[in-house]
């Protein structure tokens, strides 16, 4: 007997749930396995073959790779995603019955809750992460500086509006923030990253590493020697009105205060994070207009697709290498600008965020703008799911940073071009967008 869980009875079943997970691993490894032989005998496409042989036997056990054994048909994405989504209900169905006291299966509240909150956390994780696929997709470098980037957008809103000029205006000290974040991208991507399209250096991708590993180390170190490790943060910076939608009622449906939204009663959004993600969506929808209705951002996707034929075309790829990467730095910053008054700052704060930018890069497809995006809501429900199904909240919390291991592992394993990915022809140095 196991013992009680919030109050109620014992479970009594978490073998059940173990031994359907077990299940599905095995024929989840079964399906890939099988299925990626057949194709291969078959002379078929087999870019989807791992996760969809993997979801099939997750899902369908022996009857999914049967049929997909015997019928071998065209893996479209709607294919994959049907397969993908019956896996996942299989598990939710699985845990539901082994552990029916957990508040993930039992409470609605707090299942809409920490849905809302895990779209709100992955909107911004997807908009960090923007920055470090634009940088990709144009020059063909992995910036190792992203979380620094994100750092120094954090501390330079603390200094403007609380050391330097105390009393300023928020935005004002976000958008000095974004600027200063701007030019320090624009700068080291000229005096550092353009040796690489002259032909000077023999390997351009290692020295990319190279080159933005230092430009992160130089930036954690000189602000942690200026700034010292302790602390800072900033308040908020829009207080909610105390509103109530429809007005008078016992129980509102919308109801804001100073620090919180509240919706349904059920569901609290705590205000720096609600501001947070609010702009990012706003700041996306311009970056797309960039990129879709301006010269510069046709610009810009002419480079990252094939950057011999944009300098014929009269584009200099050399203008939009810096662009690109002053953008995707400031991008970075303008989430830590945003997050500085949800969370206490240092210099190292950038190291988790950017190992999950790297995730949400990988599992969304290098180079891949709404991959990114959708990858980062991905991250945040996942990171969600999981800290709310863990009765344990001091274990829950330690095992944050698992749940993204967790995703690129099985991304890699199953998808390695990602959600949105595709194979790189030409670009900066061999590789483009």
């Amino acid at each position: 007997m196991h013992p009680k869980r919030n109050g109620g009875p014992s479970v009594q079943t978490p073998e059940i749930f173990w031994g359907v997970i077990l299940w599905m691993i095995v024929w989840g490894v079964l399906g890939s396995v099988l299925l990626r032989r057949r194709y291969f005998a078959r002379d078929l496409d087999t870019s989807n073959v791992n996760f969809a042989g993997a979801m099939a036997g997750a899902a369908l056990g022996p009857v999914g790779v049967a049929v997909l054994w015997a019928r071998t048909p065209k893996l479209s994405g709607r294919v994959t995603t049907f397969l993908g989504l019956t896996a996942v209900v299989l598990i939710a169905a699985a845990f539901s019955f082994a552990d029916p006291e957990n508040n993930c299966v039992a409470n609605g509240a707090f299942r809409a809750s920490q849905f809302t909150n895990g779209l709100i956390i992955g909107i911004i994780y997807g908009f960090m992460a923007l920055g470090l696929t634009l940088i990709f997709s144009i020059l063909g470098v992995v910036s190792f500086a992203h979380g620094e980037f994100y750092m120094i957008g954090g501390m330079l809103v603390y200094y403007i509006t609380v050391v330097w000029f105390p009393g300023l205006n928020p935005l004002m000290g976000v958008m000095g923030a974004c600027c200063l974040a701007f030019c320090i991208g624009a700068l080291f991507e000229r005096a550092m990253l353009t040796p690489m399209y002259s032909g000077k250096i023999d390997r351009p991708v290692e020295y990319g590493i190279l080159a933005t590993f230092g430009l992160a180390f130089t930036l954690q170190y000189l602000v942690q020697a200026l700034h010292g490790a302790s602390p800072v943060k900033v308040r908020r910076y829009i207080d909610f009105p105390r509103w109530e939608f429809p007005a008078g009622a016992e129980a509102p449906l919308i109801e804001t205060r100073r620090g919180n939204l509240t919706l349904f009663d059920t569901v609290s959004i705590s205000n720096p994070r609600f501001i947070a993600a609010v702009t990012c969506i706003l700041v996306l929808l311009a970056l797309l207009f960039l990129l879709h209705r301006t010269w510069t951002g046709r610009a810009l996707r002419a480079v990252s697709q094939d950057r011999e034929a944009a300098a014929i075309a009269g584009i200099d790829p050399n203008r939009m290498n810096m662009l690109a990467f002053a953008l995707g730095g400031m991008i970075a910053a303008l989430a830590g600008a945003l997050l500085v008054q949800a969370f206490s700052w240092l210099p190292q704060v950038g190291a988790i965020p950017a190992m999950r930018s790297f995730v949400i890069v990988v599992l969304g497809g290098l180079g891949s703008l709404p991959g990114a995006f959708v990858g980062g809501i991905l991250v945040g429900l996942v990171e969600a799911a999981g800290t709310g199904c863990i009765p344990d909240a001091q274990k829950a919390a330690s095992y944050i940073p698992a749940y993204g291991m967790i995703v690129l592992t099985l991304t890699l394993l199953l998808r390695p071009t990602g959600l949105f990915g595709r194979r790189f022809a030409s670009g900066a140095h061999g590789q483009g967008g």
